[in-house]
């Protein structure tokens, strides 16, 4: 059997989404799949799929192995079905993990075979808790060209017992997550599932050219804070053809916490979602911020479809974040069964410490939803800004929500200015502040049938 692997056309994935609607989204650039000329077993390192032996070590030496392939075109290790028991492993730049049809990657629920690491910097401790955290099952750190994908292969975190000790506040670090790059770029994540994630399922942070593609990825509905993926302080990122149901985000856009993402000032954006199925239990399907002191823009979403979730889509900030969300574009949507549709709130979240500065007040403008069908709505839109910062250019066109007889009321608004246009149930006065939306507004133009923003 033949096995592929992604390598990324460099020159064009390197494009941006741009604002200008000269270019399309990120997911518009197409991979090109070449071999690995060098590929070994999992098992040739003495590794057993029995799901009780620990096969760390295993997994360590193979991984130390191909590392001398990489000026060689890079190496592929292949891991055939069975169970696989690991604690945490590294990965290495030019490498292919490829888990076949009935491989699972099982996460050890033993935390001694989790390290325990720095927090990221521009968090300044856990998110969790203070001081460091669990490294995550599978990380890449400072990589170049990493695949990991399979003829959908399994990532089975195990996540159940952390989930206990995360409810009884017995953890002593931040959870740990499936899989993590930091500081990496041109990585692919296709073609596998995702179970069970202690806290994250794929956390690309501080990376460059990522694409994730045709993964399924679920945890159960009352799996504490899970999350399905989550780009952080990351750009030129697709997400794309996925399947997410979590106990808490399906998928959510971060940039760092508070003084310490400020600080580190690096951004999400340039980033395209498209043709996912999203499913929160407690959170929200798709979720910008809390943590967005780095600020988020230039995100271009379309064709999603929301369902069995308490919130649709929300936009989450507080005074002391700093940063910005904004740029923001999301269209063709369509949600079934969902508690609040549209949200966004200058209330939302905790500091790391105290150092933070309440005076550094976040910047939410120029948010554009278009083309958005729901039924079984129980609240369509809560609005609430910051009276000192409020969230200006919140556009709507085009939005038709039913609500079922349980709503308390449609619309929540305060602190937001805004226009509307086509809007069913009707809004409230402050989304009809603006006059003119070509001279307030993201409006869009229809090229090649894309949506682009002007």
């Amino acid at each position: 059997m033949k096995m592929l692997v992604a390598l990324l056309l460099l020159l064009t994935l390197s494009n941006a989404v741009k604002i200008n609607g000269e270019e399309d989204g990120q997911c518009d650039y197409k991979l090109t799949l070449e071999p690995r000329p060098h590929s070994v077993t999992i098992s040739e390192f003495g590794a057993v799929g029995d799901g009780k032996t620990l096969n760390t070590i295993a997994f360590q030496n193979a991984i130390f192995y191909l590392k001398s392939f990489a000026d060689k075109g890079g190496a592929q290790l292949y891991v055939p079905p069975g169970r696989w028991l690991t604690g945490s492993i590294n990965l290495t730049s030019h490498l292919t993990l490829f888990l076949e049809k009935g491989a699972v990657i099982l996460g050890s629920q033993d935390p001694s075979h989790w390290e325990v690491v720095e927090p990221l910097p521009s968090y300044g401790r856990g998110t969790e808790l203070p001081g460091g955290r669990y490294r995550s099952l599978i990380n890449g750190y400072m990589l170049h060209d990493v695949v990991i994908t399979g003829d959908n292969g399994t990532i089975d975190g195990q996540g159940s017992v952390w989930w206990d000790w995360y409810s009884s506040h017995s953890l002593n670090y931040s959870r740990p997550h499936l899989v993590e790059f930091v500081a990496s770029d041109y990585v692919v994540v296709s073609n596998l599932t995702f179970l069970n994630a202690p806290a994250y399922n794929i956390h690309p942070v501080y990376c460059s050219n990522v694409h994730v593609q045709n993964v399924s990825v679920s945890a159960p509905p009352e799996s504490p804070h899970t999350v399905g993926i989550v780009p952080d302080s990351s750009d030129n990122v697709c997400i794309e053809d996925c399947i997410i149901k979590m106990g808490y985000d399906a998928i959510a856009l971060k940039s760092g916490w508070d003084e310490y993402g400020i600080s580190y000032g690096r951004p999400t954006t340039d980033v395209h979602i498209r043709r996912v199925h999203l499913q929160s239990s407690s959170g929200s399907s798709l979720a910008f911020g809390s943590e967005m002191s780095g600020g988020i823009s230039n995100v271009l979403v379309e064709h999603i479809h929301l369902y069995h979730s308490f919130s649709g889509i929300e936009f989450r900030t507080t005074k002391g974040r700093g940063g910005y969300i904004e740029k923001i574009i999301i269209s063709d949507v369509k949600m079934e069964n969902i508690y609040l549709a549209l949200a966004a709130t200058g209330q939302c979240g905790s500091h790391p410490d105290d150092k933070y500065d309440p005076s550094a007040l976040p910047i939410l403008d120029h948010i554009t939803l278009r083309d958005v069908i729901g039924t079984n709505i129980t609240i369509a839109g809560q609005f609430t800004g910051i009276q000192e910062s409020p969230f200006t250019s919140i556009c709507l066109s085009n939005v038709s929500l039913s609500i079922n007889s349980g709503s308390p009321t449609s619309w929540v608004c305060s602190n937001v200015f805004g226009f509307t246009e086509s809007v069913f149930p009707e809004p409230c006065p402050d989304l009809e502040s603006y006059s003119n939306s070509s001279s307030d507004c993201f409006s869009f133009l229809h090229l090649n049938g894309k949506a682009a923003a002007l």
